[in-house]
């Protein structure tokens, strides 16, 4: 059963899977570019590093036609979550706090990568039970989409169908470019990307465009640099030619960040909730981690699923100082959750 929303147990399973390397405290430039080019198919990073996970998937199609990749024991995740969110009233909390409420409840769960890239045709994959960097994000904002839409006595009446049916149309929102699943090539790769296309659905605010802000103007194409790293792009080159594609209109958009040197400066704004994505140093990757803002001791830590520590966790450090210590990472971009 999922914890409750107000209890934070943090579990460390004896068998989560633990890195040889720690890559979040080991960083030089040529070890940047060799972990990086194991990253796989979705954010990539010091702190998002992959490995494919083994957790054996069942496919199903649902009433809209969408091919669904899950275990049972993940939509129990879903509906108990869910379940317990409305038992106690979160969905009339403002998006923030129930985000944050929420990713508490993921304390413990156990770090696997490339969970959304099993071999075959691209699928929504639904996975609770192992989460990195970027699904712990997504699901966390799906679940809360789907509790924070709903008024209770429209959740009454729903069966567990209709339950999972809504998360899945929230996480397939976030996940893919317009909202809609169509291959490969629509799943928003670059957390940029996704930043800039959730905006533009309504479901986040960009939060940080003007000073202390600047543009990032260098070229995103680490995908396309690196194909051998990523299973899809060496067996189609269809789909390498697609990728490049969307590089280029990245490249070319207004990509704001906060530099590492101006945190200080704006960690006072940042809100419980908020979206967290650390900017990258490596050539051609725009993000290399992210996480959820959360307010302990009077300042701004990051709640998240990183590499090293093997479960989602609250970073000890303050945000501000994590991202100064960490080599690959040099400012951050911040996205608001909207209800």
């Amino acid at each position: 059963m999922a914890p409750s929303v107000y209890s934070y147990p943090v579990f460390h399973p004896d068998n989560v899977k633990q890195k040889v390397w720690r890559i979040e405290n080991m960083w030089t430039l040529s070890s940047e570019q060799f972990c990086l080019l194991a990253v796989g198919a979705s954010l990539l990073s010091a702190g998002c590093e992959s490995s494919f996970s083994d957790m054996p998937m069942d496919a199903e199609q649902s009433a809209e036609g969408l091919v669904i990749r899950s275990t049972e024991g993940d939509w129990r995740e879903v509906e108990e979550r869910i379940k317990e969110a409305y038992a106690q009233e979160l969905n009339e909390l403002p998006m923030g706090e129930l985000v944050v409420k929420i990713g508490l409840t993921f304390l413990g769960t156990p770090y696997a990568p490339q969970t959304l890239d099993p071999r075959g045709e691209e699928e929504l994959v639904v996975e609770l039970e192992e989460l990195d960097c970027v699904t712990f994000v997504e699901t966390v904002l799906a679940l809360a989409g789907v509790v924070h839409g709903l008024e209770f006595e429209s959740y009454s009446r729903m069966s567990n169908e209709e339950i999972r049916g809504a998360y899945a149309k929230e996480l397939e929102a976030l996940r893919y470019r317009a909202g809609h699943l169509n291959g490969y090539a629509s799943r928003l790769h670059y957390f940029s990307d996704w930043v800039k296309d959730n905006a533009a659905l309504g479901l986040v605010e960009e939060v940080f465009t003007t000073y202390p802000a600047i543009l990032d103007n260098e070229p995103v194409n680490f995908m396309t640099s690196h194909p051998e790293a990523y299973w899809q792009l060496r067996e189609d080159e269809e789909l390498l030619v697609e990728i490049k594609k969307t590089e280029i209109a990245l490249s070319r958009r207004e990509r704001f960040y906060v530099p590492q040197q101006s945190l200080y400066q704006v960690e006072p704004e940042l809100r419980p909730g908020d979206i967290v994505a650390a900017t990258s140093s490596v050539e051609g990757l725009d993000v290399a981690h992210t996480g959820l803002a959360i307010r302990k001791d009077d300042r701004i830590h990051l709640l998240h699923a990183p590499l090293v520590g093997g479960v989602v966790q609250i970073s000890e450090q303050p945000l501000t100082e994590r991202i100064l210590d960490k080599t690959a990472q040099d400012g951050v971009m911040v996205a608001r959750p909207l209800g």
